[in-house]
């Protein structure tokens, strides 16, 4: 059974291993447009830019995502409770005092970011704040501090700018494609080479958004379960997550700043009301089903 110290060694493993793929992803993508184009210079130009973007991702990955989600961060003597608590949870738990900061919205919904553990990030919706009791809330606030100690965080929160910049890549290799920005080496291959580019292009295109449906996925079922446990064993009190977990999937609101990007970082999925009962939707969530983390939760015995 993995616990929180396995869990953070392969989350640590995990993180390298999807920037490494990105990197050889952006590197064969380059030499392959630069085959097709008969110009090396865009391969040299891949290889800087999938480095540039590796480094970035890492360092200012967690800045990104709060600014999509225009989280405000909260100052201490504003919410002089909350940060209690938050306090109280981090010294039972081992860990420094997370930044907090707030989403001005109704929808009651948390998720934490961050490279690790010292420079990470706890944010909470005004509807959390405005809907769940003092032992609710503490639960969630504990199943985000446990993806901050099981690292989660970092992996979740590269993976939303990866995966945007893999998408952006491949729409921009269609368009250029499409609109005849590659010649061919000479007058005679170029009408073939534009064929070829096109083809590749169009795959490309199609599977980019499947890849990162597939690489969240594999990233957000199994770390929601085990954040609920570790967030119980916190608290030493399941059933307050449990009821916090009632009162979020109930709660009618949408969230406005969520995006399907972002969505598998939030502790619940933001979005309400949007969601297909299909078996295809499903397969492709990126959140267990509510009733059984519920169930889950409190079939625990502590």
């Amino acid at each position: 059974m993995a616990t929180l110290y396995t869990q953070a060694e392969s989350n640590i493993h995990k993180t390298w291993f999807y920037l490494t793929g990105f990197l050889i992803f952006i590197i064969v993508l380059g030499w392959l447009i630069s085959y097709l184009a008969g110009s090396y210079i865009i391969l040299w130009v891949a290889v800087a830019y999938s480095v540039l973007m590796s480094f970035f991702s890492y360092w200012y990955s967690d800045k990104i995502v709060l600014a999509i989600n225009k989280a405000e961060p909260i100052k201490k003597e504003n919410n002089l409770e909350l940060y209690r608590l938050v306090e109280n949870l981090c010294i039972t738990a081992g860990l420094p005092l997370p930044k907090i900061y707030i989403i001005r919205e109704d929808q009651p919904n948390a998720f934490a970011t961050g490279r690790d553990p010292k420079h990470a990030a706890v944010v909470v919706t005004q509807g959390l704040l405005g809907r769940l009791e003092r032992n609710e809330l503490e639960g969630v606030i504990a199943h985000e501090l446990s993806h901050i100690g099981n690292r989660d965080i970092l992996l979740s929160t590269i993976i939303v700018v990866l995966v945007g910049v893999v998408v952006i890549i491949t729409d921009l290799f269609f368009r250029i494609s499409f609109y005849g920005g590659f010649g061919g080496r000479n007058n005679r291959e170029g009408g073939q080479m534009r064929i070829i580019l096109l083809a590749v292009s169009l795959l490309l295109a199609v599977l980019a958004p499947l890849l990162a449906a597939l690489i969240k996925l594999a990233i957000s079922r199994k770390r929601e379960f085990l954040a609920d446990a570790s967030g119980a064993l916190l608290t030493r009190y399941p059933e307050g997550l449990a009821r916090a977990l009632e009162k979020i999937s109930q709660d009618p609101h949408s969230l406005k700043v969520a995006n399907n990007s972002i969505a598998h970082l939030y502790i619940a999925s933001p979005f309400r009301g949007r969601q297909s009962k299909s078996w295809l939707n499903k397969l492709f969530m990126t959140h267990p089903p509510i009733e059984e983390r519920i169930r889950a939760l409190r079939g625990m015995k502590i």
